[in-house]
């Protein structure tokens, strides 16, 4: 299965009710499509994930794959800090037809390298689809280590990393060390570039919701060997890279949607709606690039 480049951590629409509103999840899922996203996360992290309870995550799942109908693959994301309710819900969710899985480190637990290693493997072993493990000990307070990476990466299935530590010594690590089909990709959207220049497959994005063609544009700039057009790219969408990580994820990027004429709803509590100083903000940063009025 070829994930591409450019897969998106998606948000999960609300209606007025605090429900899973699928009709803006369809127009959301054409709006990525259209704007070049390769592969549909969803229920990761940016999808409020810790907030959906088990039928709610069900129904994602089905309606976006119903939503995408094919046109891109369709990664789900089934971890939790617990390994057997992970393994469950893996097993599930396989069962309804997804194209690959993310699986978060556990968060809050704090697990021993062995333990993340047990975790990711036992939950990998379970099923027969891709998986790709997800490092961001910012959200979870427990790093992977460099030699757990590469020990996950000798797992037939687990196919590859998404990085978002910020650690380049250790991405570095990763990248010269890991075999030649472990993929490794970035999982924060300002680090893209520097991540391309060590290898990288692409990005897990969150941007690429507002600026999936730009991020497109930046990475074959890469590819096609013109690396100045390629940081004068990531230059230029840097300001929306962070503006989205200004207030907790994804309450900027919801308003962001919103801003655009791609509305979402509201995130769902403990998350709160952007402050009307950081709204203006985002609107300012989108008028730059020509993406709202």
């Amino acid at each position: 299965m070829d994930f591409g480049s450019l897969i998106t951590a998606m948000v999960t629409p609300f209606n007025r009710s605090d429900e899973v509103d699928e009709v803006a999840l369809k127009s959301l899922v054409d709006h990525l499509i259209s704007t070049g996203t390769t592969t549909i996360l969803a229920c990761g992290t940016t999808g409020e994930s810790p907030t959906l309870t088990h039928s709610e995550k069900m129904r994602l799942f089905e309606a976006t794959l119903k939503a995408v109908d094919g046109r891109v693959p369709v990664m789900a994301g089934t971890g939790t800090n617990s390994t057997k309710q992970s393994i469950e819900l893996t097993k599930e969710v396989a069962a309804l037809g997804v194209d690959g899985i993310l699986l978060v480190s556990p968060y809050y637990n704090r697990p021993t390298q062995e333990g993340l290693y047990e975790h990711f493997a036992s939950i990998a072993n379970s099923v027969d689809l891709p998986v790709m493990i997800y490092n961001v000990p910012g959200r979870t307070s427990v790093n992977i280590d460099v030699d757990t990476v590469l020990s996950l990466a000798q797992v037939p299935n687990i196919f590859a990393v998404k990085e978002a530590s910020g650690q380049f010594t250790q991405i570095s690590h990763i990248a010269a060390e890991k075999p030649d089909d472990f993929l490794l990709y970035s999982g924060d959207d300002k680090f893209t570039v520097p991540m391309l220049s060590l290898g990288a497959a692409g990005v897990v994005s969150v941007a690429s919701h507002v600026v999936g063609l730009e991020i497109r544009q930046m990475m074959d700039a890469f590819w096609h060997g013109d690396h100045a057009e390629a940081a004068l790219w990531s230059a230029r969408l840097l300001p929306i890279f962070e503006g989205l990580f200004a207030s907790s994820s994804p309450a900027p990027l919801k308003a962001a949607l919103e801003l655009i004429g791609q509305p979402v709803g509201s995130v769902r509590l403990p998350l709160v709606p952007v402050s009307d100083a950081l709204y203006q903000h985002l609107r300012a940063l989108l008028q730059r690039l020509g993406k709202c009025d």
